[in-house]
């Protein structure tokens, strides 16, 4: 095994991680609507993705997100905008890419928190003309690719690592998937392929919530145990509290030469929330009331006094 990353910085990250679940609930509630719960349940994870367990380059997108320049497509500037706000392309520095294109407002939060969009991009999501969309695509910030019929980053990253052993790169191209995701036949074809190549430069992170826009993952369609499943591919698993930012950078630093590595979180759709849990099993996109929205708030608060979170 070698260790790839230095020590978690467990405060930074866990102050981050409050600060997006803050500026999405300040969103929906402005908004009248939005994924919220899955700023609760991932918010840790990309707090610590974009806090130093990435290998990322410094951004080279616009501060402010650009606007589209022409209709979408091969004629328009800014079509594969998104991967820049992750550093240059080159061969020494990660790569991330992420799945469940819902969660593109908590993406957006997290690179607002970390320096690389400036606030006022906020201000365009979902509007005419806008990169910055509810449903993220390869010209949204931080998007590296369109994903947004769920199911397809990791086939995305198994194909441009392919390409990148090519090259001779030796760096880590990271996945984001949701746990009901791990319902769909291509996401196993490509946890076989990249185990048959012995794709130990990719690492995937499981959000698993437990929840999904029909309801509970377990009522749907279940996908446990996923861990020995996983592992029944060829992985390398490690099973984790997905809201304890040390456990996820441990668990994602120690690599095993020729076997990809899969991180499963387990995460809570209401954590630093504690009131949404009244809303279950109803989480996937969330609209709050006044007196909602007021103890949304107050939790929130409470959570970042004791991070005991829901």
């Amino acid at each position: 095994m070698s260790q790839e990353s230095g020590d978690c910085p467990a405060a930074l990250v866990s102050e981050r991680a409050w600060r997006i679940r803050s500026r999405v609930l300040d969103h929906t509630v402005r908004n009248g609507g939005g994924y919220l719960s899955q700023a609760c349940s991932s918010a840790e994870i990309f707090a610590t993705l974009y806090s130093g367990l990435m290998r990322l380059g410094p951004s080279t997108g616009p501060p402010e997100a650009a606007p589209f320049d022409a209709t979408p497509g091969e004629r328009s500037a800014v079509r594969l905008l998104g991967a820049s706000y992750n550093g240059p392309q080159r061969d020494d520095l990660d790569r991330f890419v992420m799945s469940p294109a819902h969660y593109a407002l908590v993406l957006y939060a997290t690179l607002i928190e970390t320096s690389r969009l400036a606030p006022i991009s906020l201000e365009q999501f979902n509007q005419d003309g806008s990169t910055v969309e509810m449903i993220g695509a390869e010209h949204s910030p931080g998007m590296e690719a369109t994903t947004g019929s769920l199911g397809q980053a990791l086939a995305v990253a198994v194909g441009r690592v392919l390409g990148r052993r090519r090259r001779g790169a030796k760096s880590r191209f990271w996945v984001l998937l949701s746990d009901g995701e791990l319902q769909e036949g291509e996401m196993w074809e490509s946890f076989a392929l990249a185990s048959a190549y012995h794709l130990d430069e990719i690492t995937v992170l499981v959000d698993a919530n437990g929840s999904q826009c029909d309801g509970p993952v377990a009522e749907v369609l279940p996908i446990e145990p996923v861990v020995e499943r996983l592992v029944a591919f060829g992985w390398e698993v490690r099973e984790v509290d997905g809201h304890d930012p040390e456990a996820i950078w441990q668990a994602a630093s120690t690599l095993v030469a020729r076997r990809p590595l899969a991180v499963v979180c387990r995460t809570s759709p209401w954590h630093g929330i504690s009131s949404l849990a009244q809303r279950a099993p109803r989480f996937h996109y969330v609209r709050l009331s006044v007196d909602e929205a007021r103890r949304a708030v107050a939790d929130l608060e409470a959570s970042r006094a004791g991070r005991s979170g829901g």
